[in-house]
């Protein structure tokens, strides 16, 4: 990305110093007159909104961190809880699909998941695609991802829907995560 970002950059400086001559050829051909010197990159996008967190993003997020939220879905799907807490932090904010927001400790958070986690014989997860996001001013790092997952409950029913999840790490652990959810059926 950085180096496309300097591609983009010389290129630009490079098309910025045509001759004098070539500038009032492109004035005359666009009919648009131009001010000699000025190379400023600002949007000519007037954006309705400015940003209230950031926007100012990269995918500067370790490997070890889309793993850590990769392996969170896989211990969900294996039923392995005491490995799924390990990779929360000590306290998790959630933000569930109902709209419920909540603060846990990661053993409170534990008996919540447990308990919707007995109510079922499987589940399927088919991730989709996951994104690595860093907030370059705030510091801060996320991994969003994109799945489908396929319960199906004790008594036979079957649900299934796709998600759309954000995790936020900090210091390895997921401390907090949101997640948006639209029923397949």
């Amino acid at each position: 990305m950085k180096q496309l970002l300097m591609i983009l950059c010389a290129g630009a400086c490079l098309a910025s110093c045509d001759s004098k001559k070539d500038e009032k050829k492109d004035d005359k051909m666009d009919g648009d007159k131009k001010e000699a010197g000025t190379t400023e990159n600002k949007s000519s996008v007037d954006l309705p909104y400015t940003a209230g967190y950031t926007a100012n993003w990269d995918a500067n997020v370790s490997d070890e961190d889309v793993k850590t939220v990769l392996d969170s879905y896989k211990f969900w799907s294996e039923n392995e809880l005491d490995k799924l807490m390990g990779v929360m932090a000590d306290t998790v904010t959630v933000d569930f699909a109902s709209g419920l927001h909540a603060v846990h400790s990661n053993a409170d958070l534990r008996k919540t998941w447990a308990s919707h986690r007995d109510s079922l014989s499987s589940i399927r997860i088919t991730m989709d695609s996951w994104h690595k996001m860093h907030a370059t001013d705030k510091g801060d790092t996320y991994v969003v991802v994109w799945y489908n997952e396929y319960d199906t409950y004790k008594d036979g029913h079957v649900d299934s829907a796709a998600y759309h999840d954000i995790n936020q790490l900090k210091g390895g652990k997921i401390s907090w995560y949101s997640t948006y959810k639209r029923p397949l059926k």
